[in-house]
């Protein structure tokens, strides 16, 4: 992103931990108090500029308003910030984060004359390619062999994959990461995200996801400020996913027909629509903006430590009403 902020950002794709990133680097250039977090779920485009156009209480006059999940948003949203972006409020940055969105969608095509589209994907055959490029980040060099066994072994999961490329590089120090290296250091869980996890939430059972996530900061060598945001992030792509698969089965689709929509194989997309039928739709949106609220005070939006706010959220998520 340029130095002069611009009045609008569409910033998405599949590749997740670029796009927190991004919207991290973008959220630093304003004081907390000066940014408003929204889910598309219950934030329409008009609400959206409505809260562009409202007063900000706090900040030095500069204000970053953020909607989560826009990729839900159809056509005439896309018309409402476009008729916005030709006025857009002075002194206001507007950031629309998307999951899978094609760069000739409506939204796009809306945010691209005023403002600035920044999408990221990551074909599965180009995971490997991915990985190398994780690791010049931490300034390691990866040879192409180490590369395609970590993908082997952990599978396309790129916030997983982020994880492990950052826990290798700190362990090699600069030197280059070979094959054996990762055998020794990376342990095989392919084709599941903290699938405990997953599971235990699918299944509402609120002590089974508490001992998921309490083995998963036990068993990690990283520090929790890196894996508690990592658990957070892979549960909320998990339970978008269970958002639309309701919506898919709601339309008459099998969980094999579903599949290829959600980016998931037909057992786990099977296994997902058994989750989803533990829950209503309100349960679910509910639990996508209370995933969004844990995002905010993981990032100082809140006085709790960490850990006490995890464990929260888990059990409003999970708990029946």
């Amino acid at each position: 992103m340029a130095d002069e902020l611009k009045p609008a950002y569409l910033i998405g794709g599949g590749d997740r931990p670029k796009v927190d990133r991004a919207v991290g680097r973008l959220r630093s250039r304003f004081l907390i108090d000066a940014v408003e977090l929204h889910d598309a779920q219950t934030t329409s485009g008009e609400d959206a500029v409505a809260a562009c156009n409202s007063m900000g209480l706090f900040g030095d006059g500069t204000r970053l308003v953020v909607v989560e999940g826009v990729e839900a948003w159809k056509a005439p949203e896309a018309k409402v910030i476009a008729a916005y972006l030709k006025s857009p409020a002075p002194g206001t940055t507007l950031a629309l984060v998307a999951g899978d969105l094609k760069k000739d969608a409506p939204l796009a095509k809306a945010v691209a004359g005023k403002g600035e589209v920044l999408l990221w994907d990551v074909a599965q055959k180009a995971v490997p390619r991915w990985i190398a490029d994780q690791f010049k980040l931490h300034g390691t060099r990866a040879e192409p062999e180490a590369c395609r066994r970590l993908a082997e072994l952990v599978g396309d999961d790129l916030y997983e994959l982020a994880g492990e490329v950052d826990k290798i590089a700190t362990w090699a120090a600069g030197e280059p990461v070979s094959e054996a290296h990762v055998d020794e250091l990376v342990a095989a869980r392919a084709g599941s995200p903290p699938w405990d996890l997953t599971d235990a939430w699918g299944a509402r059972d609120v002590a089974g996801v508490l001992r998921a996530t309490e083995k998963m900061m036990d068993r990690t060598g990283d520090p929790l400020s890196r894996m508690i945001p990592r658990i957070v992030g892979s549960l909320t792509k998990h339970v978008r996913n269970a958002r639309a698969a309701r919506r898919l089965e709601e339309l008459g689709l099998t969980p094999h027909d579903a599949a290829g929509t959600l980016g998931m194989k037909p057992y786990p997309a099977q296994k997902l629509f058994a989750q989803v039928r533990n829950f209503s739709e309100r349960e679910l949106e509910d639990a996508v903006v209370r995933l969004a609220d844990l995002d905010h005070a993981l990032k100082g939006g809140s006085r709790l430590v960490n850990e006490l706010e995890l464990e929260r959220a888990l059990v409003e998520i999970t708990e029946r009403a």
